[in-house]
């Protein structure tokens, strides 16, 4: 087994005959003593430990042992989620091929090897990344249960903190005895659900290592604060990889289930090397606008303050949303309404002006607009480190853009096909979205 190494204590507990004591041994040395409480149960910390083992322990009580051997002190991980968290490794489909990763001690194997087959692929892959660089004994512990809300996954105080509701959507999904409070443990967690169900909040973020790796488009945004990255000023002990460019629309379990888990653990594994591990002068994150331009029937998006090199492979991706400026006449007679009549009957007004009067344009008579107005603004040209859209889509004089955006679809493009890459890092731009000013 895996415990966790320092500077974090390891919990130890167990049961025995009330008032008696408990001598933990590490590797012949007494490290504890703790005597049985009235309910049977007992539980210590283990003085922090460094990477590295085996170690045998020992526990004595009433003349008999209890002895643990080939424990090994890491980092454990738990890997929470659904049921692309629970998605097995034999079900995995990569074009590449998986090696068995050094550490520096030999691996020790459970008694019955056989189930390693039907582990989360995504957990073991990613402690299969991470363990050649970090060179540490890893213990991944797989917590998934396929359709669970966030709430599931979240602490009592988290809830209360989101105002949220515990009713029957709150499942109690740690039943056993292990998930009860004994003690105060330092745990690292990721959490997979590419149809991430709510708003990840700084409430949902413990003080702990924890990555997020979600779906739609609006929940891509929303997870990450409205930043558009992690870590940001509201979530920062938090990192995820971006995943929307490896759809699997033919997979057999359902396309909401894709069988690529490889290449989503090999970027939460650069991730983890830097948040988690502060590993330094590596890139684990793809391009992300920094700068906005419009000129004409054009607008150029700068990546990165113009720092890292971009690799373009779509035109295809962005979107603009356009508003006529009879839009903003009309806006203007409100706030001067505003300064003679009374606050409730503005208000009335502004929404039944904005509601009955906007002004649009479509590719027909017949075209609908809607709240958020959005047409396809393909790419013109690019270089290093901008991209030039068209956004020409609504013709005219009397329109003007008011937003853009990236990559707003359930799914934006084929397999790692969508419009922006890092040039050296091969890591695809998150979505995006952003509104006047720019």
């Amino acid at each position: 087994m895996v415990l966790q190494k320092s500077p974090a204590k390891a919990n130890i507990w167990g049961y025995g005959n009330a008032g008696a004591d408990v001598s933990v041994t590490i590797d012949g040395k007494t490290v504890s003593h703790v005597t049985i409480g009235s309910n049977t149960q007992w539980n210590v910390l283990l003085p922090p430990m460094g990477a590295g083992g085996p170690h045998v322990l020992t526990f004595t009580s009433g003349g008999v042992n209890v002895t643990l051997n080939d424990v090994m002190f890491g980092d454990v991980w738990v890997c929470s989620g659904q049921s692309n968290m629970y998605f097995q490794l034999d079900r995995v489909q990569s074009a590449t091929p998986l090696t068995e990763p050094t550490i520096l001690n030999q691996w020790h194997r459970p008694g019955n090897d056989a189930t390693t087959s039907s582990f989360s692929a995504v957990c073991l892959l990613y402690a299969m990344e991470l363990i050649p660089d970090l060179g540490i004994p890893m213990g991944m512990v797989e917590s998934s249960w396929g359709g669970t809300p966030v709430e599931a996954w979240s602490s009592p105080d988290a809830i209360n903190v989101c105002n949220a509701h515990r009713g029957k959507r709150y499942l109690n999904v740690f039943r056993r005895e292990q998930c009860g409070s004994r003690g105060t443990v330092q745990l690292s967690v990721f959490f997979y659900d590419p149809r991430l169900a709510g708003k990840v909040s700084p409430a949902l973020a413990p003080n702990a290592n924890k990555t997020i790796h979600a779906g739609f488009p609006d929940l891509r945004w929303a997870q990450t604060a409205s930043y558009g990255y992690v870590p940001n000023p509201t979530l920062r002990n938090v990192f995820m990889a971006v995943a929307m460019d490896l759809p699997d629309f033919h997979s057999p379990y359902g396309t909401i289930h894709p069988r690529d888990k490889y290449d989503v653990a090999e970027r939460l594994a650069l991730a983890a090397r830097v948040v988690a591990y502060n590993e330094s002068n590596i890139e684990y994150q793809g391009p992300f606008p920094s700068k906005f331009t419009l000129s004409g029937h054009t607008m150029t998006i700068e990546y990165d303050q113009g720092n890292n090199p971009i690799e373009v492979r779509s035109d295809r991706g962005f979107e603009v949303r356009v508003v006529s400026y009879a839009i903003i006449i009309i806006i203007i007679i409100i706030i001067i309404i505003i300064i003679i009549i009374i606050i409730i009957i503005i208000i009335i007004i502004i929404i039944i002006i904005i509601i009955f009067n906007g002004v649009c344009c479509g590719h027909s008579n017949n075209f609908t607009c809607g709240i958020y107005n959005f047409r396809p603004a393909p790419i013109t040209q690019h270089d290093q480190s901008t991209v030039t859209i068209d956004t020409s889509v609504c013709h005219g004089t009397n329109h003007f853009v008011t937003g853009v955006r990236y990559a707003w679809e359930v799914s934006p493009c084929d397999v790692k096909m969508c419009a922006i890459y890092g040039e050296d890092d091969d890591l695809p731009a998150p979505a995006f979205i952003k509104h006047v000013p720019f």
